[in-house]
């Protein structure tokens, strides 16, 4: 089977309504990443020391030795920032989701009490702050199995949400695969949670932000001031309270580091941001662990019969008379690139359609003389297929008069005649006062030109069949 597994569709062009609570237009995630003392560093068992997110410009692994200026740059988000900021938000009294390192977890015993005290959320971050990418799937397992252990160790109860973040190809599905978790978020592919399936077992992904981040203080292109922050995350704000406002509410993550944010000429433009966020009705500061538990409730996942998961047989026996008496389009089709994309109307009728489109003239031919006649024998006789039988009725054509049957007869009889394959229509699409219109215009055209003109009524016909079938 030739699968495609990137889902480019998502929710398609008609997202959910959110429907936070209280009517909320928007819901806001802070996160607060820990990972000061869960970093790479010699004194935790690593080879080298850190180089990633700090202050120090185009910072290198030293390998083999300690980096003094890294560490103290990292331990001033322990010691000073993580506080700057837990003021800030205790202050506010606005609910923070905490992703933290484990082991930087338990190397920070002081700052766990307070976020357990605040009420914050405290999710996994991981064992250690470090790069999963060249991680065996294994050890990867191994080390989300022995952060669930040390968080509950350090913390006092397990974590219900999970973000990598440094992550491998692996990690969502083991992360997943624990059974364990409310919510993952190592993902940046939406603006609402959605569902992933992984075997038997629905997943809840909330994804997250590389760019309302507060890591592009330490990356380039990013922020040089606080009032740069500020800016991107008010503009960020408006475009999504304006979305929520016409009934299409989103959600709205914020990723802080203490480190980076907790400087003083960066906490203020966050500041200013959140007096800005609270001076508007119908704003929801949520826990990710709140965002999951609404859409578990408002929005429960519900599974269905996915094209890009079926077997061929399946595949034909659900598909095969999407296009009139010709399996081999379906057949044709099941070894095209198929994935998520494909498991909704529009997805599968394109993969249908292109098999169409490139068959031969022969072929496509075959598919017209496959069509029935309007209102005609088979029709009389009861032998159309359920297909073709509700669509002749959505026009009343099996409710005619006599001489309504008769006008149907001769114009079935003379089209045949001229151009060698049925009159088609998409009958759905048109009344019967428009379809005998259509038919009167259409037999004087050229066959060639009809030839094209039936073709795309056939592709017509098999879109709106899958729309009764499929998302």
């Amino acid at each position: 089977m030739n699968r495609y597994p990137r889902d480019f569709r998502g929710y398609g062009p008609n997202p959910p309504d959110a429907a936070w609570p209280g009517g909320a237009k928007i819901a806001i995630s802070l996160v607060l990443n820990y990972e000061e003392g869960g970093e790479n560093c010699l004194l935790h068992g690593d080879a080298q020391s850190e180089a990633f997110l700090s202050d120090i410009a185009g910072a290198q692994p030293w390998p083999g030795q300690r980096h003094w200026n890294m560490e103290s740059l990292y331990d001033y988000g322990a010691r000073a920032g993580f506080w700057r900021l837990h003021r800030l938000f205790i202050g506010l009294q606005i609910p923070v989701t905490v992703y933290g390192v484990t082991s930087a977890l338990a190397r920070n015993p002081e700052q766990v009490a307070a976020m357990k005290a605040a009420g914050w959320e405290i999710a996994s971050h991981g064992l250690k702050w470090v790069d999963h990418r060249d991680m065996p799937e294994e050890v990867e397992a191994a080390q989300i199995a022995e952060s669930f252990r040390l968080h509950e160790e350090v913390v006092g109860q397990p974590p219900q949400g999970w973000y990598t973040g440094r992550c491998s190809m692996n990690t969502v599905r083991l992360a997943a695969e624990t059974r364990r978790l409310a919510w993952i978020s190592d993902s940046y592919d939406d603006d609402l949670p959605y569902w992933r399936e992984f075997g038997d077992h629905d997943q809840l992904v909330i994804p997250y932000t590389l760019e309302a981040n507060d890591m592009r203080f330490a990356t380039a292109p990013g922020y040089i001031t606080g009032e740069q922050f500020f800016q991107y995350l008010k503009d960020t704000f408006d475009t999504l309270y304006a979305e929520g406002a016409a009934g299409a509410a989103k959600m709205f993550s914020i990723g802080l580091h203490c480190r980076l944010i907790g400087r003083p000429g960066r906490i203020a433009g966050l500041r200013r941001f959140l007096d800005y966020a609270r001076g508007h009705s119908g704003v929801w500061f949520a826990r990710r662990i709140d965002i999951a538990d609404h859409w578990r409730a408002t929005h429960p996942h519900r599974r269905f019969e996915r094209p890009s998961q079926m077997s061929r047989e399946r595949f034909i026996e659900r598909f095969g008379s999407i296009f009139e008496h010709s399996p081999w389009i379906a057949d044709r089709a099941f070894d095209l690139e198929l994935g998520p994309a494909h498991d909704s109307a529009a997805g599968l009728h394109n993969a249908l359609a292109r098999v169409f489109r490139s068959a031969s003239p022969e072929e496509r031919l075959c598919v017209l003389r496959a069509h029935p006649d309007l209102a005609g024998k088979l029709a009389a006789a009861k032998r159309l297929t359920p297909e073709s039988s509700a669509e002749q009725a959505s026009a009343a054509l099996d409710a005619l008069t006599d001489d309504e049957r008769s006008r149907f007869q001769r114009l079935n009889e003379a089209y045949v005649a001229k151009h060698g394959f049925p009159f088609i229509i998409a009958v759905r699409d048109n009344t019967k006062a428009s379809i005998l219109q259509a038919f009167e215009t259409r037999i004087g055209n050229d066959t060639a030109t009809e030839f094209v003109t039936a073709c795309a009524q056939v592709e017509r016909i098999a879109e709106l069949r899958l729309k009764d079938q499929l998302p």
